[in-house]
């Protein structure tokens, strides 16, 4: 399993719109192939400030499968206008201790 791990800096005034198109863009993701699960946290301490969690099968089903879709057109529609800058993606791999 790969974790996909996203800090979303938010313009500012936006961040009420941003959650309402995040909750639309969840279906989106959640229903492509090899997705097992995401989470979106704010941050406490700093404002507009997003933390999203994906959990993908494997890194191509997230840097090819979802990238290269349709559905990702579409993900990119409601939120890619919300950031400032724009965000780095990085992907993670579990080391069993």
């Amino acid at each position: 399993m790969i974790l996909e791990a996203v800090m979303l800096p938010v313009k500012p005034g936006l961040e009420s719109d941003f959650e309402v198109a995040f909750k639309k863009a969840s279906k989106i993701i959640s229903s492509m192939d090899g997705y097992f699960s995401h989470e979106l946290h704010r941050c406490i301490e700093v404002e507009r400030k997003y933390l999203l969690l994906v959990k993908w099968e494997t890194l191509e089903s997230h840097t090819v499968k979802f990238r290269t879709s349709a559905e990702y057109q579409e993900w990119k529609k409601l939120l890619h206008h919300f950031y400032e800058p724009f965000p780095t993606v990085e992907h993670f791999e579990e080391i069993e201790i």
